[in-house]
């Protein structure tokens, strides 16, 4: 690794009060393939019996809950979500029994899709919120190969945008710009061009895993709400992809959640996204509701 120590950003406390709607952007295609899996079914994450429940939609790992909060990327209702940021949350994160499967690691071919034109490279931190607010989210990865043993040693950067659909766009200390559309990721936002919010590296532990303290993306126009990933192995590329929700999911935290509601479902659901399509159940997140109402979203990335 030839990265520098974390750094210390400044936090970005206001919270902008004026929605804005970013015009879409075509995405490039899909340029290569690589392995991948969805995520594993049983998690140890406290959920809470009478703020969630499930509408009995199946989701990539093939289950339902009912009562209990949301399992996969299954439909959640609920009136109980934490709102207030990362700095709301109580719970800690699950241990690492959240990714193990109840069968035999199933390993899905997938395709590398695209960087987009909101990436500059990040710095090294486990709370990429930098403030912001929204529904609080715990956000783990965990890496394995194709006989799902966990990698360690590898970096995992994650990006995506806040409530309002917008990206940061302090590249001031990046070394790797050059993709970056400032005018579209950001709208011009003054805030957003002087912060590195929802941008974040973390190097995988002995169980392949990393944790980010983060909320629930925003969306913009043309696009689903999602979060692009990259993985890095002695600075070089194993696999750029992004993850999805559920539509069901979406829809029901954009349309209930004080973060989110004045601005409503979002114009493009699977079936109309420039990247994803309807049934690339492999790509969605698994979801739960932890007990301090806040979202844990996780999910496995398989490497060859």
């Amino acid at each position: 690794m030839d990265r520098q120590p974390p750094f210390n950003s400044n936090q970005i406390t206001q919270r902008r009060k004026v929605i804005r709607t970013l015009l879409g952007a075509a995405m490039a295609t899909p340029v290569l393939s690589l392995i991948g899996c969805g995520g594993a079914s049983t998690s140890t994450a406290s959920t809470s019996a009478s703020a969630a429940t499930s509408t009995g939609s199946t989701g990539s790992s093939g289950g339902t809950t009912s009562g209990s909060g949301t399992k996969s990327s299954g439909v959640t209702t609920t009136t109980d979500w934490l709102s207030g940021g990362t700095s709301s949350m109580t719970e800690n994160f699950p241990d690492d029994s959240l990714f193990e499967s109840s069968s035999t690691c199933s390993v899905e071919l997938t395709q590398t899709l695209t960087e987009g034109p909101c990436y500059f490279d990040s710095e090294y931190r486990d709370d990429i919120s930098e403030g912001q607010t929204g529904l609080p989210m715990m956000l783990c990865l965990q890496l394995v190969d194709a006989n799902c043993n966990p990698l360690s040693g590898y970096e995992i950067e994650v990006w995506h945008c806040d409530v309002e659909g917008i990206y940061s766009g302090d590249t001031s200390d990046s070394s790797d710009a050059n993709g970056f559309s400032s005018s579209f990721c950001t709208g011009n936002d003054r805030d957003a061009l002087a912060a590195k919010w929802f941008r974040g590296i973390q190097v995988t532990d002995s169980a392949g895993r990393v944790n980010f303290s983060s909320c629930f993306p925003g969306w913009y126009s043309s696009r689903v709400i999602h979060i692009h990933f990259r993985v890095k192995s002695n600075n070089n590329d194993e696999v750029v992809s992004q993850f999805a929700f559920s539509d069901d999911f979406v829809d029901a935290i954009c349309t209930s959640h004080t973060d989110y509601s004045s601005r409503g479902e979002p114009d493009t659901h699977l079936s109309g996204d420039t990247v994803f399509r309807s049934s690339d159940e492999a790509y969605l997140f698994d979801l739960q509701q932890n007990a301090d109402g806040s979202l844990l979203a996780y999910k496995r990335i398989v490497i060859s």
